[in-house]
C-alpha cells in the first residue's frame, strides 16, 4: 500500500479519529486477519456473524498495527470510526487507485468460468512488463477486491482484478472500488443460476463490466459466445473479438491438442500470425490465452513475442486443473477448487483428451447455486460424461445423485458402456479409488467447495498406494 497519514485515511473512509495523532503514518499492508498485521499496518475490524474483529484489536496492535479501522471505540487504541468497516475498505481502496492514476492501469476479468485461471496466466505475462499486482485465488468479492487493489504501491504498473457476482450490481460496485481500462469477458454460463434466476440476468451482471469502461479503453470479448459478442453494444471502449470464430480479431486456427489435453495453435491476429504451444491442460485454455492474448496485445507486445509468452504461462491458483501423475503410473487432474456445469464440461473434455487410450474416471461433486435447474444441471454432466465415453464415474454424495442418474440412464439407453457408482462421502470416494484404480489410468476430481478436494489430496502421491500399484513398480 502507498504511505497514508491517518488523516488521509480519514478523508478517504469518511471516518473520525480517535486516540491517535493525524500525522501517523499506515506504511504497512491493510489487514483483516490480526495473525496477518505487522508493523506499521492498519487492521479493519470486520464484523461477521459468528466473529467481531473488534475482539483482535489487542492481538493486531501487539503485531505492530499502528490503528484500526472500526465501528467503535475501545480504551486506549488508536482508532478511524467509521459506520461500516467493509464499505470504508472499499473507500480507500479507491481512494489509492485514485492516488495511483494514471501510472496504474486496472485490467478486470470475469465469466461464469475460467475467471481465476485466466487472471492468473494475465498477471504473469504483465508480471514481465512491470510490477503487477493480482489476487491469490479466488479473492472476486466486495472483500478481497477492494483488500488486493491495497497492495497496490508506486511501483505497481498494473492492477489485475478478478470480478465475481451473486446478483446485479455487484460488478459495477467493483469496478467503482478500481476502475478498469481494460476488461475481459470470458462466457455466460448457468454458474450462480439459482441466485440471478436466468442467463439473460447473469448476462446483463457480466456485462457491468464492459459498461464501466472509458471511451479510451479496451473491451476484450469472446466472440464464440453470443450472449459475450453481445456486450459490445453496451460499452464506450473499443472492442477485440477473441476466439475461433472467423469474426474474431485476435484468433485461433488449427487447434491440436497433445497428449497430455495441452493445446496448440496459430494465434492469428491483424499484424500477423505465429505458432502457441500451451502448457496448461484443457481445449478450454485456448479461449482464456487468447483473451490475454488481445490484452497483451494492447500493451504493445508484438504477435511472435506474445506467442512466445502465451507458451510459457502456467495455471498458479491451487486446485485449478493441476495435472500431475503418481508413480503408479496414474494421472489425476485436480479441479477440485470449484464446479459449475460449463467448468465440469470443459474438465470433463480435458479429460478424455488427457486420457485418450487410458481408463478415465471422473469423480464428481455437487454443484452448487443452479436454483430451479439444480436437478436438469447434474442430470446433463452424467449425460455428458456418457456421451464423452468416459470409463468410470464416481459421483460423490446425495445432492449430485443426479449425476449417476443421467450417466445411468444412458447406459440403460445402451449409448454408454461405463460404470457409474453413487457414494456417500469423500471416505467413501477414496475407499472405491483405492479398490478399483489400476496404473495408467487418468482421474479427474470436480465439485464445487463441498470437500471434494480431500479426494484429490489423497491421490496425490505421498498417499497411500491403490490396489494394484505393485504392477506399475514390478
Amino acid at each position: 500500500m502507498i504511505g497514508l497519514t491517518m488523516a488521509e485515511v480519514a478523508a478517504a473512509t469518511g471516518g473520525t479519529l480517535t486516540g491517535v495523532a493525524p500525522e501517523v503514518r499506515v506504511t504497512g499492508s491493510v489487514e483483516h486477519d490480526s495473525r496477518r498485521v505487522g508493523p506499521g499496518g492498519l487492521f479493519v475490524a470486520l464484523v461477521g456473524e459468528r466473529v467481531d474483529g473488534h475482539d483482535f484489536v489487542p492481538a493486531a496492535l501487539a503485531s505492530g498495527a499502528v490503528a484500526v479501522l472500526g465501528t467503535r471505540p475501545l480504551d486506549g487504541a488508536p482508532m478511524v470510526l467509521v459506520d461500516d468497516p467493509l464499505a470504508a475498505l472499499a473507500a480507500l481502496a479507491r481512494a489509492v487507485c485514485d492516488r495511483l492514476t494514471p501510472d496504474l492501469r486496472v485490467i478486470g476479468v470475469t465469466g461464469s468460468s475460467g475467471k481465476t485461471t485466466t487472471k492468473d496466466l494475465l498477471a504473469q505475462l504483465t508480471t514481465a512488463l512491470g510490477a503487477t499486482v493480482a489476487p491469490a485465488g479466488s479473492l472476486n468479492n466486495e472483500l478481497g477486491h477492494p483488500y488486493t487493489v491495497l497492495r497496490a504501491d508506486p511501483d505497481t504498473r498494473f492492477l489485475v482484478l478478478e470480478k465475481a457476482a451473486r446478483g446485479l450490481g455487484h460488478i459495477a460496485y467493483l469496478c467503482r472500488v478500481a476502475p478498469p481500462q481494460i476488461g475481459v469477458v470470458l462466457n455466460v454460463g448457468v454458474a450462480h443460476l439459482g441466485e440471478f434466476g436466468s442467463v439473460e440476468a447473469i448476462a446483463q451482471a457480466k456485462g457491468e463490466l464492459v459498461e464501466a469502461l472509458p471511451a479510451d479503453g479496451l473491451a476484450v470479448l469472446n466472440a464464440d459466445d453470443p450472449a459475450v459478442a453481445a456486450m459490445a453494444a453496451r460499452t464506450a471502449a473499443r472492442v477485440v473479438l477473441v476466439g475461433e470464430s472467423a469474426a474474431a480479431e485476435v484468433r485461433a486456427a488449427d487447434v491440436t491438442l497433445d497428449d497430455r489435453g495441452r493445446p496448440g495453435y496459430t494465434l492469428v491476429t491483424p499484424e500477423g500470425s505465429a505458432p502457441v504451444r500451451l502448457q496448461v491442460t484443457g481445449a478450454h485454455q485456448v479461449g482464456n490465452t487468447l483473451a490475454v492474448a488481445a490484452v497483451g496485445r494492447e500493451l504493445g507486445l508484438p504477435v511472435t513475442e506474445l506467442a512466445a509468452a502465451l507458451g510459457t504461462l502456467r495455471v498458479t491458483s491451487a486446485r485449478r486443473m493441476d495435472v500431475f501423475d503418481r508413480p503408479d503410473g496414474i494421472t489425476v487432474i485436480d479441479d477440485s477448487y470449484n464446479a459449475n456445469p460449463a467448468s465440469t464440461e470443459a474438465a470433463l473434455r480435458a479429460l478424455v483428451s488427457l486420457g485418450s487410450g487410458r481408463r478415465t474416471v471422473a469423480v464428481l461433486g455437487y454443484l452448487a447455486e443452479l436454483g430451479e435447474h439444480e436437478r436438469s444441471g447434474h442430470e446433463q454432466v452424467g449425460a455428458l460424461a456418457a456421451e464423452l465415453g468416459v470409463d468410470a464415474l464416481v459421483v460423490v454424495g446425495d445432492e449430485a445423485a443426479p449425476i449417476h442418474a443421467g450417466a445411468d440412464l444412458a447406459r440403460a439407453r445402451r449409448v454408454w458402456g461405463g460404470e457409474s457408482v453413487l457414494v456417500s462421502d469423500q471416505d467413501a470416494a477414496v475407499a472405491w479409488l483405492r479398490d478399483h484404480l489400476d496404473p495408467g489410468d487418468v482421474v479427474l476430481v470436480k465439485g464445487s467447495r463441498y470437500r471434494t478436494w480431500e479426494v484429490a489430496d489423497w491421490l496425490r502421491p505421498a498417499a497411500a498406494p491403490v490396489a494394484g500399484a505393485e504392477v506399475a513398480r514390478g
